[in-house]
């Protein structure tokens, strides 16, 4: 009985693989936005941020070539630095990076229309969102994004993408623990809002034509 509960474990270990390779990676998104391990987080968030104010300052051509730049510097220096030392000692290690040479990196066609299909999954989804939204097939819903634009009119003149990219950064790692620590208050502040929001769409909703349509066919 363990055998055939291992062979058939193992049968569907491609799947069951992938999808704990998926959880695992969601898990460990989360733990470095909680800060669970400081130092991970502290480095991702460095990097990341790092990399946001070098875009700001220099264009993305400028900051992948010098990034590229200095990583083959490291790998071309450690290579003359173990061929010197194999040479002095006289030694045949071979080559430093033969485990990571041999190392296939290649994409399995599996994986590549996997992520094909979902990526055509949620750009199908996108498509139908914007004709419900621009070919104003709810009125309310396209008012909304009117008016998001409208605001986003306003962020736009005073910050530029890159501003934005590096303000969500900070937020994206500030936040989590800070929401972390004072959930309860938060969530009945937010709680408020929401309430109030839900009362002014429900009002703008018995005013707007095409409305009453929408909640006799909900």
């Amino acid at each position: 009985m363990d055998t055939q509960s291992s062979q058939i474990s193992s049968s569907q270990g491609l799947p069951d693989g992938q999808n704990s390779a998926a959880k695992e990676s969601k898990v460990s998104v989360h733990d470095l936005i909680h800060w669970r391990d400081p130092k991970k987080s502290g480095v991702v968030f460095g990097l990341s941020l790092l990399l946001l104010l070098s875009l700001a300052a220099f264009s993305v051509i400028s900051v992948i070539s010098y990034l590229l730049l200095a990583l083959l510097c490291v790998t071309i220096t450690f290579r003359i630095y173990k061929s010197v030392i194999q040479a002095v000692q006289k030694s045949s290690d071979g080559h430093p990076f033969k485990a990571l040479i041999e190392k296939d990196v290649s994409i399995p066609p599996e994986t590549f229309r996997k992520h094909v299909d979902t990526s055509l999954t949620h750009i199908n989804r996108a498509l139908k969102q914007m004709s419900h939204l621009f070919l104003v097939e709810d009125l309310v819903d396209s008012l909304k994004l009117a008016v998001v634009m409208w605001l986003m009119t306003y962020v736009g003149a005073v910050f530029n993408g890159i501003t934005i990219l590096i303000l969500a950064d900070i937020l994206l790692f500030a936040v989590p623990p800070i929401y972390e620590k004072n959930k309860t208050q938060i969530d009945q502040y937010i709680d408020l809002i929401r309430t109030q929001v839900n009362n002014t769409i429900a009002k703008l909703q018995e005013k707007l034509p095409g409305a009453m349509k929408r909640s006799k066919t909900e």
